[in-house]
């Protein structure tokens, strides 16, 4: 005896309505909706890539940090968490 006919999806589809509701099941619907296309929109986010400089030319530093001639400042008098 197997779970294909359309008597028992029918059967099932009643039920499922009886226990849920109409609204519930729209709204667990519009949830998982909303929950791939943020799925989605994370993977685009994490696909972007950082351009790399040129073989043989420095990066530029972090933001915030001392330069002198395109070389970083290190300030020994801040105590620097170890």
């Amino acid at each position: 005896m197997g779970f294909g006919g359309i008597g028992h999806w029918v059967i099932l589809a009643i039920v499922v309505l009886v226990l849920f509701g109409r609204g519930k099941i729209s709204e667990m619907m519009g949830d998982l909706g909303k929950g791939v296309s943020s799925f989605k929109k994370g993977l685009s986010e994490g696909q972007e890539v950082k351009p790399e400089p040129p073989a043989g030319q420095i990066p530029p530093p972090p933001a915030g940090q001392a330069t002198i001639n395109s070389e970083t400042v290190v300030d020994p008098t801040k105590n620097t968490p170890q």
